[in-house]
């Protein structure tokens, strides 16, 4: 049955997610599969941490698993559960209270500094914690999860235009604060 899933579109398998318990599982398991990384990805970049991102994570796929209860035509799965991961860490990040890091304040810490493209890595998520939570968001749907403006539009809710700008500026911020290190790297 395994090979059979993978020739279903995600509709598909989320029509079976309301059948008997083993088709239901069955189909989950093919649906998180193909989809679970990405929405890992997302979560860890908009928490910035690693047990919150865990948490909306499994929050994520509880919901999603959930609303297949009901019954909905589904045509874009992937923008589905992205809006559901954005939901539920928007919601958590409520929760626990946007925790505001001054640049002057700032400081990255590097694990091995021998490894030029981990250092940069790890820069660039530094980076990411200091945008708003806005600019953050459109940038990792756009550079992480490989979403073109109209679908983070779709995702997010709002104009192309919006995204369009919150991508743009994301990307100003995160060479102004990486413009000291990146100095460093040219000379």
């Amino acid at each position: 049955m395994a090979n059979r899933l993978s020739d279903h579109s995600d509709a598909d398998l989320y029509r079976m997610l309301r059948g008997d318990s083993s088709t239901r599982e069955a189909a989950f398991g093919e649906l998180y599969t193909r989809h679970g990384s990405r929405i890992y990805l997302y979560c860890r970049k908009i928490m910035g941490d690693q047990a919150a991102a865990d948490d909306a994570y499994q929050q994520t796929f509880l919901r999603f698993l959930q609303s297949a209860e009901r019954d909905r035509l589904m045509t874009n799965l992937p923008a589905y559960l992205l809006r559901i991961a954005r939901n539920v860490c928007l919601n958590a990040k409520k929760r626990m209270g946007y925790i505001s890091v001054p640049l002057e304040e700032f400081q990255l810490s590097v694990e091995d500094v021998s490894l030029e493209a981990k250092e940069l890595a790890t820069m660039i998520n530094a980076a990411l914690d200091l945008l708003p939570e806005d600019y953050r968001e459109a940038f990792v749907l756009q550079a992480y999860n490989g979403l073109s403006y109209r679908e983070i539009a779709e995702v997010i809710d709002l104009p192309i235009t919006t995204v369009r700008n919150r991508i743009v500026r994301a990307k100003q911020k995160i060479r102004e604060i990486l413009s000291p290190y990146l100095a460093d790297y040219r000379e």
